[in-house]
């Protein structure tokens, strides 16, 4: 009889153990769910900063897109600054020419000045 009680309170004892193991399986289970949902929030927070960087890109694209029209413009502007560089470039020639031909005929009328002087 004495196995008996023994093989009893070895049943006993196994099975106060196995709810113990149980309940503790049942703990490291909310545990372990609790993580998978910490996961998610990461996973969703991960998620919200690539669309914030998708975003960003994209201003970024269209930045660089305004940068790219204002250099055409610019070199739009330069050509139109060296165009007039040449036309003032070309005034200035004719103008000087006007002034050498200005300055010869004074030259020649004061000449004829003085001829008309020394005739009278």
């Amino acid at each position: 009889m004495e196995n008996s009680e023994v093989l009893k309170q070895i049943s006993t004892m196994l099975s106060d153990y196995s709810k113990k193991m149980d309940k503790r399986f049942d703990g490291m289970e909310k545990w372990f769910e609790d993580i998978d949902k910490r996961f998610e929030k990461i996973d969703q927070r991960f998620e919200d900063i690539d669309k914030r960087f998708e975003k960003i890109d994209q201003r970024f694209e269209d930045i660089d897109k305004r940068f790219e029209q204002m250099d055409q413009r610019f070199d739009r502007m330069d050509k139109r600054f060296d165009n007039l560089d040449k036309k003032v470039d070309g005034v200035k020639v004719e103008l000087s020419e006007t002034q050498e031909t200005t300055n010869f005929l004074l030259s020649k009328f004061a000449q004829q000045e003085k001829k008309i002087q020394n005739l009278h």
